[in-house]
């Protein structure tokens, strides 16, 4: 058997540790905001970082798995910038000084579904209220169809840098299928537009694995957006989770590449990345020289977070919006998930909590292990007890890894061999604990290959 049939299993991709299908549920409002005052306590000094979460789209991308709100109604903007500062000020309120802010990530749903107006509004009001930092870095996601010149001016006047265009594929079969729809004319015209505004990296984010791509159509498009030198690249896999996002029940499996062929086309990928000088750094993502992620990967210092890698390695998080995770470190919560309920709870006063988890001290040194082997494809165990109980509980499961020479362990070191790196998830896995502790009956998350 190959060694992508052997490893397709369904596997986490390790925004945090644990999972969140393995959180115990332990935590209520008071004992949140406990975790906030200390981890603020603790890490300010350093920065905090922002992700705010815009859920409205006016169209849905059927291949999507996150959190959207699909309307055309653009009078709810509004209401919901008010709940965001509603909820920011819940937080304010439990720092003991100006937050020194490190870092903002404008996720969704479409983040420029929102009017320049209204985004310089939510922002202005948010940033007037810290400390900046010297070295901050604040991004957005963008829809090349409607991020105008506006968004891109409003947004960089306010300290924005970075911005990532989410174009997945140019083949037009494809795009039909997953009700995406954008030509390379207008990508370029937007990353041109970018560019003479100011902004110091441009990510494009594209996805293998969708239905009715072939190697000819993902050559094509990769060798397009090669030839507009974004800064970044983030090259996902598809993952097809039809029981949790039944958009993608437009099409079936038998209109997807088979595990063999999709690695395929990651291959395809791959190559055609690094001869155009790009690095490989972490699962999925590349960048040119220059870069501040590949620089930050380099010096050991990447980071890896619910706003996936990051340069800044800060230890407090505070998302906003409905269905946003935030973290503490040691605690970790996820806001409600539907825009009228979360708004409800915000405008009562209340944290919009709907779970979260409590992180023991073997959770504490699993997530360490599990970020180091994210981001720096290696993890040292050290000759402590509780490092050492922990490697051994996972090496059993190591086994197949290192029989065919995807890891080695070197002394107390778990290192990553080249072959290996293609196999992160799985190899992460086998230090997840709660995992095997409670393997799930049901499907919960996409396959690795």
């Amino acid at each position: 058997m190959d060694l992508v049939s052997k490893y397709n299993v369904p596997a986490p991709r390790y925004t945090s540790y644990p999972t969140v299908p393995y959180w115990d549920n332990n935590l209520d409002e008071s004992t949140w905001v406990k975790h906030i005052k200390k981890s603020f306590i603790q890490h300010n000094k350093d920065g905090i970082s922002l992700y705010i979460h815009l859920p409205f789209c006016e169209s849905l991308c059927t291949y999507c798995a996150c959190n959207t709100r699909i309307t055309v109604n653009h009078l709810v903007e509004k209401p919901y910038i008010d709940s965001l500062i509603k909820e920011w000020q819940l937080y304010l309120h439990q720092f003991d000084s100006k937050p020194l802010l490190k870092e903002i990530h404008l996720g969704g749903g479409t983040p420029t579904f929102f009017s320049p107006q209204n985004l310089h509004f939510l922002l202005s009001t948010i940033i007037s209220s810290c400390n900046v930092s010297d070295n901050k870095d604040f991004s957005f996601e963008g829809h090349p169809g409607n991020t105008t010149r506006q968004h891109l001016q409003t947004l960089h006047d306010l300290g924005f840098n970075r911005v990532s265009f989410g174009v997945q594929d140019f083949d037009m079969k494809v795009q039909e299928t997953i009700n995406r729809y954008q030509t390379f004319d207008e990508v370029k015209q937007v990353m041109d537009c970018a560019r003479e505004i100011g902004y110091q990296s441009i990510n494009i984010d594209l996805v293998y694995g969708l239905p009715y791509q072939t190697p000819q159509s993902v050559h094509s498009t990769i060798q397009q957006i090669i030839s507009l030198k974004p800064e970044r690249i983030a090259f996902y896999s598809y993952a097809h989770v039809p029981w949790l996002k039944p958009g993608q029940r437009k099409y079936t499996d038998k209109d997807l590449p088979l595990a063999a062929e999709k690695r395929k086309l990651y291959d395809i990928g791959k190559e055609l990345f690094v001869n155009a000088n790009y690095t490989d750094i972490g699962m999925d993502h590349f960048a040119l020289p220059g870069d501040e992620l590949l620089t930050a990967f380099h010096e050991g210092k990447l980071h890896r977070n619910f706003m996936g890698y990051t340069t800044n390695q800060t230890k407090l998080l505070i998302g906003l919006g409905c269905s946003s995770i935030s973290d503490t470190w040691d605690a970790f919560s996820q806001n409600i998930k539907t825009v009228e309920e979360y708004q409800a709870a915000v405008n009562q006063g209340q944290f919009p909590i709907h779970r979260g988890h409590v992180l023991s001290n073997e959770d504490l040194l699993i997530r360490q292990h599990i970020l180091n082997l994210m981001c720096q494809h290696e993890s040292d165990f050290g000759d402590t007890l509780c490092n050492q109980v922990i490697l051994n509980q996972s090496k059993e499961r190591l086994a197949e890894l290192l029989s065919d020479d995807l890891v080695s362990i070197d002394h107390h070191k778990v290192i990553l061999s080249e072959q290996g790196k293609l196999f992160l998830r799985n190899i992460c896995l086998a230090f997840d604990k709660r995992y095997w502790e409670k393997q799930p009956k049901t499907a919960i998350f996409s396959t690795t290959a």
